[in-house]
């Protein structure tokens, strides 16, 4: 049981701050990526790469993000996952 009276387990705390930290480094990558690929803006580059704005912002700041968008962003990129993740060690 996660929840004890109404209250967040510890165990699941860390759970949950470990997920955030992985998605901030997702982030972290992604952001890399785009400036990489000569973009400063990143409103540019998901209005050039027909990504919402604000979702693509969201995702640079360590938002969660669906496999799917994440996909997607590398296929702008033409990267594969093994690539992108070996790229975050």
């Amino acid at each position: 049981m996660w929840i004890i009276n109404g209250q967040m387990s510890k165990k699941r705390a860390r759970i949950l701050d470990t997920d955030q930290q992985v998605y901030e480094k997702i982030g972290k990558r992604i952001k890399e990526l785009r400036l990489e690929a000569g973009y400063s803006a990143a409103d540019k580059f998901a209005y050039e790469n027909e990504i919402g704005r604000s979702q693509y912002a969201a995702w640079e700041a360590g938002q969660d993000m669906r496999m799917s968008s994440l996909l997607r962003v590398l296929k702008v990129h033409k990267m594969s996952i093994e690539d992108f993740f070996e790229g975050m060690k």
